[in-house]
């Protein structure tokens, strides 16, 4: 994708990466995501990533959580589906272990397009090495993952996680960018924004990194791109939230148009299209914002964005014909 091409341009072609809504498609065919995390102390994370999985169009929201967040969360909403799959170390059982409830979580992958790790996650050691597990199984399944908040830790400790792995997506805010950057030996205070996320990228094997922040810096080592859309004046915690979720959704559409499941020029290659999600991303969660602190102001909290998810794609993207036709 060139680096000269316009914001116009970059969301028309995240416009043509979208699938039309068309009657012959079946449930699940326009996404199955999971978001893994939610500890006991943190259920407001998965259920705000989960939610914007579902609100940007997702057929199928799942979280995979500790027993005690999943019974919080199903009160929520009745639309997520929740597996209290996940154990912190003190609250396993008799006979439980990390190998068995790895399993229990790595089973469920093959039902899915797209995961999210991290959001609620902690810092746990059962919960990390679970997280761990997954992301070599979905690695071996060219599973498409976001890892945000403490997902972030295991690529910080044990790079090798992700390093080289192209079907990913880290999404760091400027102090977790900072130890990944450290994890690295990339030093934050020489350089420019946009070429330290370009470093980090690349240190990591050329993964797609989102740096957030009052511009989001999208790169992945050989192409960077800038997302400055306007977005709200309120940092409440959360918001990130939003963005992980929508990731997920534009990433289960890409495997869509891979797929073909409807009739497109196919003109994009996957490298293309990932950086796409990761804009489109940015782009729908900066104008969340912008909506929900025009409602808000300073009172805006993270669920104000939730609502703004599908408002903020006609916004940002647009809707297709439900024909299959083109505008």
């Amino acid at each position: 994708m060139a680096a000269s091409m316009t914001r116009k341009e970059i969301l028309g072609k995240v416009y043509k990466m979208i699938p039309p809504m068309l009657e012959k498609f079946h449930k699940g065919q326009l996404g199955r995501v999971a978001v893994i995390g939610g500890s006991e102390d943190y259920t407001g994370a998965p259920y705000f990533s989960a939610m914007a999985s579902a609100k940007l169009g997702c057929d199928m929201s799942h979280v995979i959580c500790e027993p005690g967040a999943g019974a919080v969360i199903k009160t929520y909403s009745p639309n997520l589906m929740v597996h209290p799959y996940m154990r912190q170390e003190k609250n396993l059982a008799k006979g439980e272990t990390v190998d068995s409830i790895s399993e229990n979580v790595i089973g469920m992958l093959d039902r899915l397009h797209v995961v999210v790790i991290g959001p609620g996650l902690g810092r746990d050691p059962a919960m990390q090495e679970t997280c761990a597990r997954v992301i070599a199984e979905a690695r071996k399944k060219n599973i498409s993952f976001v890892l945000d908040a403490d997902g972030l830790y295991l690529a910080q400790t044990r790079p090798e996680l992700v390093k080289g792995y192209k079907e990913c997506i880290l999404t760091p805010n400027v102090v977790e960018f900072g130890r990944l950057a450290k994890s690295q030996n990339i030093d934050v205070e020489k350089g420019d924004a946009s070429k330290l996320c370009e470093q980090l990228a690349t240190a990591l094997g050329g993964v797609t990194i989102i740096q957030k922040g009052s511009v989001d810096y999208i790169s992945n080592g050989t192409h960077t791109m800038t997302s400055e859309g306007e977005g709200g004046m309120k940092r409440s915690g959360g918001q990130g939230d939003t963005l992980t979720g929508s990731l997920a959704t534009l990433l289960a559409y890409r495997k869509a148009y891979l797929e073909k499941i409807w009739d497109h020029e196919n003109d994009m290659s996957p490298d293309e299209l990932l950086a796409l999600c990761a804009y489109g991303g940015s782009a729908i969660t900066r104008e969340c914002s912008r909506l929900a602190f025009k409602e808000k102001g300073r009172s805006l909290q993270a669920a104000d964005l939730t609502e703004h998810v599908h408002t903020a794609f006609l916004d940002i993207v647009g809707e297709k014909p439900t024909d299959g036709s083109k505008l």
